[in-house]
């Protein structure tokens, strides 16, 4: 939230609070599973995770990615089974807390359960912005999109990030979240190499021409350009 706006000392306590314990979640351990009850929401502190639902015939949809600093399970507040799975695909630490630390929270500080709001609205765009990409655009802007969202959250926590980053997914977890098989990925991927546009090395991507990519994937970034002057007064 500190990327976004000047959290007063009270607000950051409040956070630091929700992050007083500490688990360690292995890589492929499951957090979260869909359709199960669950009372807990967590703070990603370390790694990388992502959501995802089994459709009927038992493939995978990846629903999002997620980073650290990112608040876990809050779709399934309204709820009283999980709608998704959270998955760790790194090594991972989460904080988590109950649900009533988040609705005391909401009453003693409504500029955090604002820009809970502002997140969730961001995350909701950004799920438009894949479906509409699942329907109307190529295979090769699907996967030039992820590529340019992985890099921009991975750099919102992390400034060293410029230009290359560790990828972290394999080319089968790439197609769950784009609706393509990993043959297909594999061959975007390689053509986006043979038009100079990233470049790969040791599980590693470079981005050589981000301008090409972004037009290429009619990529808009959903973290820029946000209006959040009427948030409440600190």
């Amino acid at each position: 939230m500190s990327e976004l706006v000047d959290l007063t000392q009270g607000e950051r306590t409040a956070l630091e609070n929700l992050e007083e314990r500490q688990r360690n979640v292995r890589r492929g351990a499951i957090l979260q599973r869909e359709n199960e009850t669950g009372g807990e929401l967590y703070i990603l502190r370390k790694g990388l995770m992502m959501s995802y639902v089994l459709l009927d015939d038992g493939s995978r949809q990846i629903l999002r990615f997620l980073f650290p600093g990112d608040m876990l399970g809050v779709s399934g507040l309204i709820y009283r089974e999980a709608p998704e799975t959270l998955c760790a695909l790194s090594d991972c630490v989460v904080s988590p807390f109950d649900r009533g630390q988040l609705a005391q929270l909401i009453i003693s500080h409504p500029r955090i359960s604002a820009m809970i709001l502002v997140y969730c609205q961001i995350e909701r765009v950004s799920l438009t912005d894949r479906l509409a990409a699942l329907g109307r655009t190529s295979a090769k802007a699907r996967v030039a999109a992820l590529l340019l969202e992985l890099r921009n959250r991975l750099r919102a926590t992390d400034k060293s990030v410029e230009d290359d980053f560790t990828l972290g997914l394999t080319q089968e977890e790439v197609g769950d979240a784009t609706g393509l098989t990993a043959v297909h990925v594999n061959r975007m991927l390689r053509q986006l190499e043979e038009e100079g546009l990233i470049a790969r090395e040791n599980g590693r991507v470079t981005l050589l021409d981000e301008n090409s990519l972004c037009r290429a994937a009619n990529y808009v970034n959903r973290f820029e350009r946000l209006d959040l002057g009427w948030l409440p007064r600190p």
